[in-house]
C-alpha cells in the first residue's frame, strides 16, 4: 500500500460510520454504481464492527492497487487483537465468537471481489478486501 492511502483510526462506534463514509466517497470518485458503492459501504461496516467489538481499536486503510490484475479499491481492516484462532470456521455463516449472527465476514466477502485474511491468536487481524475499480472510470 502507499503513503497516500487513507487511514481512519477505529476506536468508537462513530468510527465506523466514519469509515464507511471515507469507502463511500472513494468508491464515488472511482466511478462505481450506487449498488456497488452500498455493497462496499458494508462491507467497511462489518469489518469496522469487528474492530470495535473484538479487538477495541485498529484502523481501516482504503487505497487503489492491483488486485488479481487489475485496478482496485482496496479495504484492509487490522487491529491488534485476539486474533482468529480458526478462520476457515470464522468464514462460516453462522459462526460467531461474540454475541453476533456470524455474518459479518462471510457477508463482507460476499459483497466484495476478493477477501484475504490473515490472523495469529494474540497477534490481531488483518483483513484485505477489494472491489475491481469498474472499467472505463
Amino acid at each position: 500500500m502507499a503513503a497516500d492511502d487513507l487511514v481512519i483510526a477505529v476506536n468508537v462506534s462513530n468510527d465506523i460510520v466514519t469509515a464507511r463514509q471515507a469507502g463511500l466517497e472513494l468508491a464515488s470518485k472511482l466511478g462505481f454504481s450506487l449498488s456497488d458503492r452500498t455493497m462496499i459501504a458494508t462491507a467497511i461496516s462489518e469489518v469496522a464492527r469487528n474492530i470495535t467489538s473484538y479487538a477495541g481499536t485498529g484502523e481501516i486503510r482504503l487505497a487503489i492497487a492491483d488486485r488479481e490484475g487489475r485496478r482496485s479499491m482496496v479495504v484492509q481492516a487490522q487491529d491488534k487483537g485476539p486474533g482468529i484462532i480458526d478462520i476457515v470456521r470464522a468464514m462460516e455463516d453462522g459462526y460467531s465468537t461474540g454475541r453476533g449472527l456470524g455474518l459479518g465476514l462471510p457477508g463482507a466477502k460476499r459483497l466484495m471481489d476478493g477477501m484475504e485474511i490473515t490472523s495469529s491468536p494474540g497477534q490481531g487481524t488483518l483483513v484485505e478486501m477489494w472491489k475491481w475499480v469498474p472499467t472505463g472510470a
